[in-house]
C-alpha cells in the first residue's frame, strides 16, 4: 500500500519543487509568476462573486456569477492563456518559496482547466451541493453594515432569475449529451428548492433575514424603504426563479435524466473519471488500485472493530452488535438542542487538549449551529469551517451520540476548523493559497484527526472507541463504493449493502452517503488516501528522528503549508527530517 501512494505522485507536480534555487532571494521569475497569479486571482474573484465575499472581499455584493455558455467559453479561453503563461515559467529559476507556489498554482489551475474543457458547468450539483441551495448561505457571507451594502444585496437579489437562467440553459446541454446526474438519486432533492419556490410570504425567506435586524446607524425611514425594497426584490425575483426551476427539475431534467451511475459511463468517461481522481487526491492512482487500497483498509479496521466490540462486553455477531447501535435510545439525543449540547462539550474538551499537540493555534474561533432546515435532509451529519460547525440535527435517530465525538473532531477542531483557519492566517502565503482548498490535505487531515482523538483522550467509552472505528471504516468503504461504481459498475443496492453491512452509520446516513459518491465522483476518495500519506510521513519522521521526534513540531510543520497536494506535503516533511525535526518559524498571527 505504502509503494502504490508513493509511486503515484504526480511526477510534474513533485519535479516543479523538487530543485531548489540558488538562494531564496527574488529572481526575474518571481516577479513574472507573481503578476500572473495576482492577476489572475483578482479575476477570479470578479467571476466568482460568491467566492469573493467568502474571502471577505466585498466589492461585488451586487452581483452573482455569469453562468452563460459564452462566459464558460471565456473562462476556458482565459486559463488555457494562464497554463500557457505558467508553462514558460522555469520552476528552477523561481526562488524556494515561489517554487512551492508554483506548483500548487500550477496543479490548482490545470484542474479548473480540466473542469471547463469536460464542461463539469453543465452539472452544477450533485446530491449533496447544489447552486439553488448554497445561495441560502449567502445572507451570512455577505457584508451588509450600511444602507450601499444593503442596496447592493438587494441588486444581488434581482440577479437571482438571470443567474438561474444560465444554470438551466447549462442542464439542458447536459442533457442533451447525457452529462447528468444520476436519475437514480434525484429523488427528494427538489424539496430544497420548493422550500423557496412555494413560499407564501417574502419576510418567511431565509434571503429577508438581513433585514429583520439592520445597523442602528442606518435612519429608521431608510429602514422601512430597504425592508421594502428587499422583500419586493424576493417576491418578484427570487420565488419566481426558484418556481422555474422546480418546473424545470421535475419536468425535465429528473424524466431525462441518465440511467447510468457510473462516471465512465458519462461522454469521455474514463478520462473524465481520471481526472476526478488527479482532482481530489492529486495522485495519479488507478481505480483498480483504489479499490485495493479500500479492501485491505476495510479489512485491517474490520479486525479492530471486532476487538472493540469485545471490549464493550458484547457476546453476539458484529450484524448484531451493528443492530444494536443502530436500535438502543441510549445512544441517540432527544432533541436538537441536547445534540448541539453534546457537540460543545465535546469541543471544549477538545479545546483544553490542544495546547499539548499544537504549537500553532489560530485566533479564530468557530461558533456551533444545527444545519439550515431546507438542506439538512441530503447533507451529511456535518460540516466545518473556520467559522461554523455545522452539526446536522434533523431525523435524530439517525445521529448516533457514539459517532458525535468523531465527527466533532473531525469538522471543528483539530480538524477543518482550525486547519482552515491557519491557513487564512497565513498572511505571508498568496491568497490563492490562504484560501484554496485541496480535499487530499483538508479532508486527509480532517481524518487523521480523528485517529489523533484517541492520543488526546476524547474517547471515554468503548462505544465512542468503536464510533472512531465506524468513521475510518467508512472512509475506507469509500476507495471501494465509488471506484466499485464509477469504474466496476456497481449498483446502488450493492453500494448501500458494502456501507450498511461494514459500518454502524444509520440506514438514512448509509443512503445519504452513497448518494453523494454517486453524484460526486472521486471526491469521497480523498479522505482515506490523505490520511493514510499523513500517517505514512508522521511514522517515516518518527523513526528518523527517534527520540528528537516532537509531535507538536511535526504537526505545526504539516498545518503550515496550507492546503497543499500531497507531493508537496511529503517534501516538506522530508525537509523536516533533515533540519532535525525543528518546527517552522512563525509567520501568522497565531499563539504558541
Amino acid at each position: 500500500m505504502k509503494r502504490l501512494l508513493a509511486c503515484a505522485a504526480l511526477a510534474a507536480l513533485a519535479c516543479a519543487a523538487a530543485a531548489p534555487a540558488a538562494d531564496s532571494g527574488s529572481t526575474d521569475a518571481d516577479a513574472r509568476f507573481h503578476a500572473l497569479y495576482q492577476q489572475e486571482w483578482e479575476w477570479r474573484l470578479q467571476q466568482f462573486p460568491t467566492l469573493a465575499d467568502s474571502v471577505g472581499d466585498h466589492r461585488y455584493g451586487d452581483r452573482l456569477p455569469d453562468e452563460s455558455a459564452q462566459n464558460q467559453q471565456a473562462r476556458l479561453a482565459y486559463w488555457d492563456d494562464v497554463l500557457r503563461r505558467l508553462r514558460a515559467i522555469d520552476p528552477k529559476a523561481l526562488s524556494v518559496d515561489e517554487q512551492v507556489n508554483y506548483a500548487v498554482y500550477r496543479a490548482q489551475i490545470e484542474n479548473l482547466v480540466a473542469d471547463q474543457r469536460f464542461r463539469q458547468y453543465e452539472m452544477p450539483f450533485n446530491s449533496d451541493s447544489a447552486f439553488w441551495s448554497d445561495l441560502g448561505f449567502m445572507p451570512r457571507d455577505q457584508k451588509l453594515d450600511d444602507a450601499a451594502d444593503y442596496r447592493a444585496y438587494i441588486a444581488r437579489l434581482r440577479a437571482v432569475p438571470k443567474y438561474f437562467d444560465d444554470e438551466i440553459a447549462n442542464m439542458r446541454a447536459g442533457l442533451a449529451r447525457g452529462f447528468t446526474v444520476p436519475r437514480a438519486v434525484l429523488g427528494g432533492r427538489d424539496v430544497s428548492i420548493a422550500n423557496v419556490a412555494e413560499l407564501k410570504h417574502a419576510e418567511d425567506s431565509t434571503f429577508y433575514a438581513p433585514f429583520k435586524k439592520m445597523p442602528a446607524r442606518i435612519p429608521a425611514a431608510e429602514q422601512a424603504a430597504l425592508r421594502a425594497a428587499g422583500a419586493q426584490a424576493i417576491r418578484e425575483a427570487v420565488i419566481p426563479a426558484y418556481a422555474r426551476l422546480l418546473r424545470f427539475f421535475r419536468e425535465d431534467y429528473v424524466p431525462r435524466a441518465r440511467k447510468t451511475l457510473a462516471a465512465e459511463a458519462l461522454p469521455d468517461g474514463k478520462a473524465y473519471y481520471r481526472q476526478q481522481i488527479r482532482e481530489y487526491t492529486t495522485l495519479d492512482l488507478a481505480p483498480d488500485a483504489i479499490h485495493e487500497i479500500g479492501l485491505d483498509e476495510v479489512a485491517r479496521i474490520h479486525a479492530e472493530m471486532l476487538q472493540t466490540m469485545r471490549e464493550a462486553g458484547f457476546t453476539g455477531t458484529f450484524p448484531e452488535f451493528l443492530a444494536f447501535l443502530r436500535s438502543d435510545p441510549q445512544f441517540y439525543a432527544r432533541t436538537p438542542d441536547e445534540l448541539l449540547m453534546r457537540a460543545a462539550w465535546i469541543a471544549k474538551r477538545v479545546d483544553g487538549q490542544l495546547g499539548k499537540f499544537f504549537g500553532l493555534l489560530p485566533r479564530r474561533r468557530f461558533d456551533i449551529e444545527p444545519v439550515p432546515a431546507d438542506i439538512a435532509p441530503f447533507w451529511t451529519s456535518g460540516r466545518g469551517g473556520p467559522d461554523t460547525y455545522w452539526v446536522n440535527t434533523y431525523d435524530l435517530k439517525s445521529r448516533p451520540l457514539y459517532n458525535l465525538p468523531a465527527l466533532t473532531l473531525h469538522e471543528s477542531a483539530p480538524g477543518h476548523s482550525l486547519q482552515i483557519a491557519l491557513a487564512e492566517e497565513q498572511h505571508e502565503q498568496p491568497a490563492f493559497r490562504r484560501y484554496g482548498y485541496i480535499s487530499a490535505f483538508g479532508e486527509g487531515w480532517a481524518l487523521y484527526s480523528e485517529d489523533l482523538g484517541n492520543e488526546m483522550g476524547i474517547y471515554t467509552t468503548p462505544y465512542e472507541r468503536f464510533g472512531q472505528l465506524t468513521y475510518a471504516m467508512w472512509r475506507a468503504c469509500r476507495l471501494v463504493v465509488d471506484t466499485g461504481v464509477h469504474h466496476l459498475g456497481w449498483t446502488r443496492e450493492r453500494a448501500i449493502a458494502y456501507l450498511r453491512d461494514n459500518t454502524a452509520l444509520s440506514e438514512h446516513e448509509v443512503e445519504t452517503e452513497v448518494d453523494r459518491y454517486i453524484s460526486w465522483p472521486g471526491q469521497a476518495l480523498s479522505y482515506k488516501l490523505g490520511e493514510l500519506k499523513i500517517l505514512e510521513l508522521r511514522r517515516k519522521a518518527e523513526a528518523a528522528l527517534g527520540p528528537k521526534f516532537d509531535l507538536r513540531a511535526f504537526h505545526d510543520t504539516v498545518l503550515s503549508m496550507g492546503s497543499v497536494p500531497l507531493p508537496l506535503l511529503e517534501q516538506r516533511i522530508d525537509r523536516f527530517i533533515a533540519d532535525g525535526g525543528k518546527p517552522p518559524a512563525p509567520a501568522c498571527a497565531c499563539a504558541r
